[in-house]
């Protein structure tokens, strides 16, 4: 068949065939009272599966064109001048953390030993960098219904070897970053936004209304098939720093000094006359190391499908914050029994879930389990309190490697009460308010 047309051609037809194969077989039915109500699921069409199969014809693979466009439209829509495309939010927490590492930054670099302010509420990839590094995570506790850091706990936190703080944006909620972000300045801290759960959440600064991630440092987006967008494995690093973002970058391509993209050759004009640490005098530059680095690329097949999801992308935040106000106006009457979460004051949220707190005599594990049983998923927040975990069991059997500042009453109290459901967009009224009533059921 292919014989008779071009190479052009024979593309657009098998571009055309992958519309009518999602039209056929991939349409999503419409939902039945009683199917099942994930916490998250993805919300595609055929331009995602277009883009896919797009990409793969050119057998490219790697990082590519759909990676540059990619990064420069999730840039733009930060309205940041640096992002970064890797393959997970894991990775791109790692490489938040480790860029702050760099030689490159003299003395306000990270060091074994120093100290970076957190919480154990929250997602475990926000500290492992922290502790596989060899610095020192200290723990302060959250407050609720907000379910971020207690900012009075800062000053108390601080102390010579303080060099950062890195924190999540709870579901969507952004953190006080007014007070986080002075208490930074004042004290010449990095601050490192993880920003995985809240793509496309705002939050009104001195007076200027900005994305979240775009505030500290450096931020972080994972794009896992459940968080505000996929491209089933991927993340971004974005920076304001024209420094940062070299580093960034570096660590992300192996660590090398040479900034050609894959499959260029000398931009720079100076690829075999430099000297660099004790090479001979020109020895090439691709093959110069200026850190100690990894290979978190993603591919460009990824990219390609985060291309066609940015376009959504919009829409899909305005869905999760009508889903999200919907489950707060059928459950608002039941705050008896159940503390509802509340946005940050200066915050628009874009709602990756809904967190609930069950009230003194109301049993979380009970409620779950009839939710869970009317065939809706629930979710806790995620580690609960992450020092309590197994993971945790050495550095507590030693009493070294991390620290607690005050309590972590409220933490223990996520771990125990809290858990969440969805608010993703693919989420119609009805599904919403079916959650409601199944929530709703109290003794």
């Amino acid at each position: 068949m292919f014989e008779s047309m071009t190479k052009e051609q024979a593309a657009e037809h098998i571009l055309d065939s992958v519309r009518e194969y999602h039209k056929t077989f991939m349409q999503k039915p419409p939902y039945r009272d009683g199917d099942r109500i994930p916490y998250a699921s993805r919300v595609f069409d055929d331009r995602e599966m277009i883009n896919l199969v797009d990409s793969s014809l050119e057998f490219w693979l790697t990082s590519g064109r759909y990676t540059d466009q990619f990064e420069k439209q999730l840039a733009d829509y930060l309205k940041t001048p640096f992002c970064s495309l890797v393959n997970s939010g894991s990775s791109a927490n790692l490489l938040a953390f480790m860029a702050l590492t760099s030689p490159l930054l003299g003395d306000r670099a990270i060091k074994r030993g120093d100290e970076v302010i957190t919480v154990a509420a929250g997602f475990p990839t926000t500290v492992t960098p922290i502790l596989q590094f060899g610095a020192v995570p200290v723990f302060v506790d959250v407050t609720i219904p907000q379910y971020n850091i207690d900012v009075l706990m800062l000053e108390k936190s601080l102390s010579p070897r303080t060099k950062a703080v890195m924190l999540a944006h709870t579901l969507g909620n952004p953190f006080d970053l007014q007070a986080v972000k002075t208490f930074c300045d004042a004290n010449k801290l990095w601050l490192i936004e993880d920003n995985c759960d809240a793509l496309g959440s705002t939050y009104t600064i001195d007076g200027t209304k900005k994305f979240t991630g775009t505030i500290g440092d450096i931020g972080t987006s994972s794009f896992y098939p459940p968080h505000h967008m996929t491209m089933g494995e991927g993340g971004a690093v974005y920076t304001s720093d024209p420094l940062l973002h070299k580093i960034i970058r570096s660590m992300r391509d192996w660590g090398r000094d040479c900034v050609c993209p894959s499959g260029v050759d000398n931009l720079c004009g100076h690829r075999f006359n430099k000297q660099f640490g004790e090479l001979p005098a020109g020895y090439d530059h691709k093959y110069v190391y200026s850190h100690f680095g990894y290979n978190l690329k993603a591919t460009d097949m990824q990219a390609a499908i985060g291309c066609a999801q940015l376009e959504k992308f919009p829409a899909f935040v305005e869905k999760r914050k009508h889903n999200w106000k919907r489950l707060y106006d059928g459950l608002k009457d039941r705050q008896d029994k159940l503390i509802l979460p509340e946005p940050a004051p200066n915050s628009d949220p874009s709602w990756f879930g809904f967190l609930i707190t069950c009230q003194s005599g109301v049993g979380r594990n009970a409620l779950v389990r009839h939710i869970e049983g009317k065939n809706i998923q629930t979710r806790t927040l995620f580690a609960g309190n992450l020092v309590r975990h197994p993971c945790f069991d050495e550095l507590r059997a030693s009493g070294s490697g991390y620290r607690i500042v005050g309590t972590l009453n409220e933490t223990d109290r996520i771990m125990n009460d809290t858990f969440w459901v969805g608010v993703y967009p693919g989420m119609t009224d009805e599904m919403v308010d079916r959650m409601a009533e199944a929530i709703r059921f109290l003794k």
